[in-house]
């Protein structure tokens, strides 16, 4: 499905260079138990896409990777050209939830390894963020994981162009959180894109994979380690 517009022509509308970025000892194995252990009371900022596909409501889950390196980096992808939704952009690795599927996390940790060939014996599922609603009618639900250095990926050709790693502190620093604004059919659209220089290769994260980074960033934000014991589940929010 082609989008109606580029959004690299999409001008900047602002950088939220004034935000702080996540603390670095919040991106470490111990800090991000932690916060999933006991997660803070906050409220997602994106949650829903203006509608752009007619397309029948399907349920989905995306795996968010975050590897145990020296620096904690995250793992994305580069969809192929030729797929019929979302195709060419980064995301991560994830789909549609099987009717075989136990539960979101099942479906997204399946996802993993059909199409970059992380195993779950690598993997470390820590929680889930609140459901995100694209505007090709996806449901998706984010599946916060660690993951064990080691693994040897083994991308499928069909669905992958590429499989790469961002530092996690680089996405978890508002100051690359770049908004825009556009008009498109009719209607005032608006989304974060936080481009990254993959060793002179632009990684272009926009549209919902950035949406679901900046909620992330906004839970690892809200959290206070002082307060951790009194601090309520986060609400849950629920599909349309």
């Amino acid at each position: 499905m082609a989008l109606p517009i580029n959004p690299r022509d999409v001008p900047v509308s602002g950088i939220d260079s004034h935000l702080a970025a996540v603390q670095a000892e919040r991106l470490t194995a111990q800090g991000l138990r932690a916060i999933f252990a006991r997660p803070p009371l906050w409220q997602p900022e994106v949650v829903r896409e203006p509608k752009f596909a007619q397309r029948e409501v399907a349920e989905a889950a995306v795996l968010v990777p975050l590897v145990l390196r020296e620096r904690t980096t995250l793992l994305l992808t580069q969809r192929t050209a030729h797929l019929s939704t979302h195709s060419g952009q980064v995301a991560f690795p994830g789909g549609r939830v099987d009717a075989g599927d136990a539960d979101a996390v099942a479906a997204a940790l399946r996802e993993a390894e059909e199409e970059v060939g992380l195993t779950a014996d690598h993997i470390e599922v820590l929680g889930t963020l609140p459901i995100y609603v694209t505007g090709t009618s996806f449901v998706i639900t984010p599946v916060v994981a660690l993951v064990r250095p080691g693994f040897v990926l083994k991308p499928n050709p069909h669905e992958v162009a590429a499989a790469f790693e961002v530092p996690l502190d680089f996405v978890m620093n508002p100051a690359h959180h770049r908004r825009h604004v556009a008009d498109w059919e009719g209607q005032r659209r608006e989304w974060f894109s936080m481009p990254y220089d993959d060793g002179g290769q632009e990684r272009y994260i926009w549209g919902a994979t950035a949406g679901m980074l900046r909620n992330f960033y906004r839970m690892l934000s809200a959290w206070e380690p002082a307060n951790a014991a009194a601090q309520a589940p986060r609400a849950a929010i629920m599909p349309p």
